[in-house]
């Protein structure tokens, strides 16, 4: 549905985003993530149409990105949405219909079938004495009238309370299930993981991980091991070489009437019950920790970068070190170019 090869945006010397190159499949949820100016929404401008590339190939919905034709199978959800204050939800999202050039019954027929579904009263309310939640509903809702095959969300539950956001991650979920393909940037993770199928990780301009969210953990994420006993375990010398050979040496906290030994292997794990038992106590629980896509993400970001004043593509993962399940490799408001 989605296909980006060698996607570059410049802006004099400095390069937005360098030789991007992913594609997202019918019904999928794909995720973009980075933190800020690593070049999301430059990413996603161009995917809608609003930012011309400066080399590489887009296609959506199996147009070129610049053709105003794409505009009208893709719907666009940009972090800062401004509606127009004066008018009611069913008066914008008609005015909206019609930009689309939807029949009028059919415009009614799907308005308030998305507002239902998304939850939204007061549909004749002046949008200027609406809550931040409620304009957001709005928001999506626009970007749902002319029945696109994609959806690019920018932020799309960002500042709201955390049931407006359960609803709009789980509206997301069922976007997906009715086979939309979706994709979806958000600074929160949990929202990223909770929805996503595959996601791309993006830090000064480049992609930097990519995959599943549990394969971008599996590959750059290390599980822990947690192990609780009611003493301390003696620092023996078969503690001190797990610890040579397997990572960072064992870490022990007193957690209430508990000590947690924290250790990367479960070769370590055993060391520890052994010098635990030498101690004369014993391990009353063992917990697993796998790593948040958070944590796989700072670590990620953490690292040494090329720059982003060359033209490059030092940084860029080549295709062998991509996870099993990859498959690739202003109208803000949200105006079709063309429309009447």
């Amino acid at each position: 549905m989605i296909e980006v090869a060698g996607l570059r945006k410049t802006y004099g010397n400095f390069a937005a985003v360098v030789d991007s190159t992913f594609s997202v499949g019918e019904g999928e949820v794909f995720g973009i993530v980075g933190p800020n100016g690593a070049g999301k929404t430059t990413t996603l401008k161009v995917l809608s149409g609003l930012v011309e590339p400066t080399a590489g190939e887009v296609t959506v919905a199996g147009f070129d990105s610049g053709n105003p034709e794409m505009r009208h199978r893709l719907g666009f959800l940009p972090e800062e949405s401004p509606l127009y204050e004066e008018m009611t939800p069913r008066s914008y999202l008609r005015f909206f219909a019609d930009l689309y050039d939807v029949p009028s019954d059919v415009a009614d027929d799907r308005i308030e079938a998305t507002l239902d579904r998304l939850r939204l009263d007061h549909r004749e309310r002046r949008l200027g004495d609406m809550s931040k939640g409620m304009k957001r509903k709005v928001a999506i809702a626009r970007s749902l009238v002319n029945d696109p095959d994609v959806l690019v969300y920018d932020e799309p539950a960002s500042g709201l309370d955390p049931v407006t956001t359960d609803s709009v991650l789980q509206f997301t979920r069922e976007l997906r299930d009715a086979g939309k393909t979706v994709v979806f940037s958000a600074h929160n993770l949990y929202h990223v993981e909770s929805v996503c199928d595959r996601v791309v990780v993006m830090n000064e301009g480049r992609i930097v991980a990519r995959g599943s969210v549990d394969g971008i953990r599996e590959r750059h994420g290390e599980t822990t091991y947690h192990v609780f006993s009611d003493v301390a375990p003696n620092r023996t010398d078969a503690l001190a070489d797990i610890a040579d050979a397997d990572g960072p040496a064992a870490r022990t906290e007193e957690v209430g009437d508990r000590f947690r030994t924290a250790v990367p292997t479960m070769t370590a794990v055993e060391a520890v019950r052994e010098a635990v038992t030498a101690a004369g106590g014993e391990v009353v629980d063992i917990r697993t920790r796998e790593p948040s896509l958070e944590d796989v993400f700072l670590d990620i970001v953490g690292r040494p970068m090329p720059g982003r004043y060359t033209a490059g593509t030092d940084g860029v993962p080549s295709d062998d070190e991509s996870t099993d399940d990859e498959t690739d490799g202003g109208r803000v408001s949200g105006e079709p170019e063309g429309a009447k």
